[in-house]
């Protein structure tokens, strides 16, 4: 059901020669890039009227307006089960206990008597924030994204999920129940390439945004490369992963469920055991069949995840050589389940979210354990991070100097201006001076 790569055996390749053993999907975020730009081209130059057109011919919806209407979240909550709107405050909650520690706070340095800078720190103005809405249903999605919004003060949040023709041509009625708790009131049904460009360019009902994020499939990561310079994106995310780092003591039983928890996602989400241990190995091998057997989507999501070439049993020498294959993989989810769990989790350098031992399974951070779960993948944690309030916030330098502390670094200004050859920029400081420099102390 799952492949093997053996790397034991040999001194383990270093960078990209590591990488290229090491199982990913294929993500052609390039060619979807050419199918999408004529789509969003179309929204541009026909805004709501295209818009409502692709909700025919991608969500088989007859829309009159992209606007969810408020009445329609307000029933949305209403009509939520009990159990379900207890679950989503909870996470809620717990989310913002986290991401309400993120906030930075402006910070002034005196750099000499009479020259200081200052960072400030503030949000963007206005945020679309994007539900998938295809194969499953991610209200813990939209908490995701509008909790760390919300909390880095953007004054201004939209959200977009697809048209959903069972509910009359609304998103699920579980995000729009998530957008109410939330008090995001501004949500429109909108899917893919298309509701990225109606933050991009703006409509008849949907002024434009500065910045875009939240997960979604290939359309929409290559709407975002396409409008990236015109706003600001969180990732192009490309299919979920899991990477577990594991040894002997660990579970074979938790293993295995954690691998098939990812999968359930979609045929093309990656599976990932690193181990130092053959027969750890073999119990999870035993492990997935009948739990695979138990579960549902077995055909069409887990079984071709697991199969596919994205997934793997990786097995190493030791659990040094383990720790050098998570880090050139770069998960978005790295579970460690090892002897020592947390000295190990401390190593590690590359991974969007890293669960610590056996009871911090990645279904917790996908709910309910404060984290965020919107992370990058396809092996961008080795330069980006999970979307936080830092995502949502802009450092601005104010630079405030008197006369007297120019004057003291006055010629250091002209004389590096000089070095290259651009003596406009030291005219610029001698004009304030007579254009005598002064010397510096």
């Amino acid at each position: 059901m799952i492949s093997r790569i053996d790397l034991r055996g040999a001194a383990l390749p270093e960078g990209q020669a590591l990488r290229s053993l090491l199982p990913r999907a294929d993500f052609d975020v390039a060619a979807a890039l050419e199918k999408v730009r004529p789509i969003c081209e179309d929204v541009h130059h026909r805004g709501d009227a295209a818009l409502i057109e692709y909700g025919k011919k991608f969500d088989g919806v007859e829309l009159e307006s992209v606007r969810v209407p408020a009445e329609a979240l307000d029933k949305a909550l209403a009509d939520l089960e009990p159990a379900v709107r207890a679950a989503l405050e909870e996470s809620i909650r717990r989310a913002r206990i986290v991401h309400r520690e993120q906030r930075r706070d402006s910070h002034t340095t005196q750099v000499v008597p009479g020259g200081r800078v200052t960072e400030k720190w503030v949000p963007v103005d206005r945020v679309g924030l994007y539900a998938p809405g295809g194969r499953s249903v991610y209200p813990s999605s939209v908490i995701m994204n509008a909790v760390p919004a919300q909390e880095a003060g953007v004054p201004s949040i939209s959200l977009a999920s697809p048209a959903q023709a069972e509910f009359g041509g609304l998103p699920h009625p579980t995000i729009l129940a998530a957008c109410a708790l939330l008090g995001v009131d501004e949500v429109y049904a909108a899917g893919g390439a298309t509701a990225v460009a109606m933050y991009a360019y703006g409509t008849e009902s949907c002024a434009p945004a500065n910045m875009v994020t939240g997960p979604g499939n290939i359309w929409v990561a290559a709407a975002k490369r396409y409008f990236t310079g015109r706003i600001g994106i969180d990732a192009e995310a490309g299919p979920t992963e899991i990477a577990v780092l594991a040894d002997a003591t660990a579970d074979p039983a938790h293993v295995a469920s954690d691998l098939i928890s990812q999968a359930e996602h979609d045929p093309l989400a990656a599976a990932v055991l690193v181990t130092d241990s053959a027969e750890l190995a073999d119990a999870v091998e035993r492990e997935l069949e009948p739990q695979v057997a138990a579960t549902k989507h077995v055909e069409d999501r887990i079984v071709p995840a697991l199969k596919g070439r994205q997934s793997a049993i990786v097995l190493v020498d030791s659990l040094d050589d383990g720790l050098k294959v998570v880090d050139a993989y770069g998960a978005e989810h790295l579970e460690i389940q090892t002897a020592d769990a947390p000295a190990v989790a401390d190593r590690v350098r590359n991974a969007g979210a890293i669960f610590v031992g056996p009871w911090a399974p990645v279904s917790l951070g996908d709910y309910a354990a404060g984290s965020n779960h919107v992370l990058p993948t396809g092996g961008c944690a080795c330069h980006s991070s999970g979307l936080s309030v830092q995502s949502f916030l802009r450092g601005i330098h104010i630079v405030d100097y008197t006369k007297d502390a120019l004057a003291e670094v006055a010629s250091t200004v002209v004389t590096l201006a000089d070095a290259e050859d651009l003596p406009a920029h030291g005219a610029a400081v001698k004009a304030r001076f007579g254009w005598k420099v002064p010397q510096s102390k």
